[in-house]
C-alpha cells in the first residue's frame, strides 16, 4: 500500500512538473527593455569635450536624480571610452522614473530627470556647468524603451515606438 501511494504521489509531482514547464511563456510574451543610452559631448569645432586632457574639455562631472527621494540622489553614469579614445557617458539606470502620463493602462509613458554638473578650467579658474537632462520611457506591456531624451530643454534624442532595440547613442553639442 505505502509503495502504491509513493508512485501515486511521484507520478503527481511529474505531472505538475510537466505542466509548470509547457505553460511558460513564449518570447511574445515577454517585455522587451531598451535603456541604455551611450552619450557624446562635443563643441561645434567636434572636439570632444569627455576627453580631460584636452584644453577646454570637461575634468569633472556628478550627476544628480532631480526626481530623487533626497536632494542630493547621486546616479552613477560612467565615464567610458571607445577604441577610437573618443570619451562617452553611459546610462543604464539608476534615476527615478516618475509617471508622466497614462493614456491607458496598455500604454504609459514615465521620465527622469537628471542633473548634471561638470566642471573645467577656463583661466585659471575652475568653472561649473549645471545641465539638465529628460529622459522620456515609453512604457507597453510588451516593451519598456527610451522614447526621447531632452538636454538643457532641446530635444537631443528620440525614437519611434516601432524602432529595435538597441543602444541609443546620440551627441550633445555644446
Amino acid at each position: 500500500m505505502k509503495s502504491k501511494l509513493n508512485h501515486i504521489v511521484i507520478l503527481k509531482l511529474i505531472a505538475v512538473l510537466f505542466l509548470t514547464v509547457s505553460c511558460g511563456s513564449d518570447d511574445e510574451s515577454l517585455q522587451r527593455i531598451d535603456q541604455v543610452m551611450n552619450f557624446y559631448m562635443k563643441n561645434s569645432a567636434g572636439q570632444d569635450l569627455l576627453n580631460g586632457k584636452k584644453t577646454g574639455s570637461y575634468t569633472a562631472y556628478s550627476v544628480n536624480d532631480a526626481n530623487g527621494l533626497a536632494d542630493i540622489a547621486p546616479v552613477s553614469v560612467p565615464l567610458k571610452m571607445t577604441t577610437d579614445s573618443l570619451y562617452y557617458f553611459e546610462y543604464l539606470r539608476g534615476a527615478r522614473r516618475v509617471i508622466l502620463d497614462s493614456v491607458s493602462p496598455e500604454n504609459k509613458t514615465y521620465r527622469s530627470n537628471l542633473t548634471f554638473s561638470l566642471s573645467r578650467t577656463v583661466n585659471n579658474q575652475v568653472v561649473t556647468v549645471t545641465d539638465a537632462m529628460e529622459i522620456r520611457y515609453r512604457w507597453t506591456p510588451s516593451l519598456f524603451q527610451v522614447s526621447e531624451v531632452r538636454y538643457n530643454g532641446q530635444v537631443v534624442f528620440s525614437k519611434a515606438a516601432d524602432a529595435p532595440n538597441a543602444i541609443n547613442t546620440f551627441t550633445i553639442i555644446k
